[in-house]
Formats: C-alpha cells, structure tokens, sequence
C-alpha cells in the first residue's frame, strides 16, 4: 500500500509537525493543496526536519523518489506569514487618532 496517496508528479511539500519519528507532511502543485499524509520522518532530508520546512519532491507509486530542501523558499514563506500576523496584530487606529 502505498504512503502518499497522490499522483505521479513534482510537488512542493510543506512540513507541518514531527513528533516521535513522524512527519505530517502536506503537498502542493502550483499553490493547490492536493492531500497529506504522516511519513516516517527519515524519509525527508536530514535539514527539513522542522516544521515549516519546504521541500520539493517527487513521488512514484505512493512513494518519495526524491526530496530537496528548499532554504530560500522556508524562510520567504515564514518572512510572509510573520508579516500577515504582524499585520493583522496591529491595532486599528481609533476615531480619536489623527
């Protein structure tokens, strides 16, 4: 039975949590979630076992043939998250202010 229940391709996945040598991993192509799954975390490169983490994969028969770290990728998506928190953290400015 295969691990990953997605078709053949080239996805970005997303690592959301490890926890007792399990990663829960998401899978994206162009932006689009299109599923999940829990995999032993030795399957992902040593670097991305953290949650956050962006790799680039490519699946074959419901299994990682290949995955990459992307570093560029993790931080310019953490850099967006923390601004969009950052954002909606602020105070909105009252009648009184000017």
């Amino acid at each position: 039975m295969p691990d990953i229940e997605l078709p053949d391709g080239t996805y970005t996945a997303v690592v959301d949590a490890i926890e007792d040598g399990l990663a829960t991993v998401f899978f994206e192509q162009d932006g689009v979630e299109k599923g999940n799954a829990v995999l032993d975390a030795e399957t992902l490169p040593d670097s991305g076992h953290h949650a956050d983490a962006i790799l680039s994969v490519t699946i074959e028969d419901g299994t990682i043939q290949t995955a990459s770290y992307q570093p560029e990728q993790t931080s310019d998506r953490k850099a967006t998250a923390q601004d969009r928190f950052d954002s909606l953290s602020e105070r909105p400015p009252s009648k009184d202010d000017k």
